[in-house]
């Protein structure tokens, strides 16, 4: 498991939630946060692509991707408990948990698993 295989697809949901709450309500806070960190996710895991193939890990990618994660979490949770509402703040806040553990699994384990070069 890669991380960049999961947050690149994470961080193209968060774009596209920002994006969307802000077209449904004119939310300038959804599209900056959910768009903002959206993106940053985007770019961290294309760093830790781009390190996975010149065969090393990017530990700031995987740091930076565990902080947003873990920001995220923090957010919406206290979003969802002042509002109740599982769409978006239940979602988001449930999604980015999991990608915290996922993260810090991954720095527990050393970051990607670098399989040994085929010559």
């Amino acid at each position: 498991m890669l991380d960049f295989c999961f947050t690149i697809p994470y961080g193209l949901l968060l774009v596209v939630g920002g994006v969307i709450g802000y077209a449904k309500k004119g939310s300038t806070a959804s599209l900056a946060g959910g768009a903002g960190t959206g993106l940053l996710l985007v770019v961290a895991g294309f760093l830790s692509l781009q390190a996975y193939h010149k065969r090393k890990n990017s530990y700031f990618a995987l740091i930076l991707e565990t902080a947003i994660a873990a920001l995220l979490t923090w957010v919406m949770t206290q979003r969802y408990l002042q509002t109740s509402k599982i769409m978006p703040a239940g979602m988001v806040a449930g999604i980015s948990f999991l990608m915290t553990g996922f993260y810090l699994y991954k720095i527990a384990n050393g970051g990607n698993h670098i399989p040994p070069k085929s010559d």
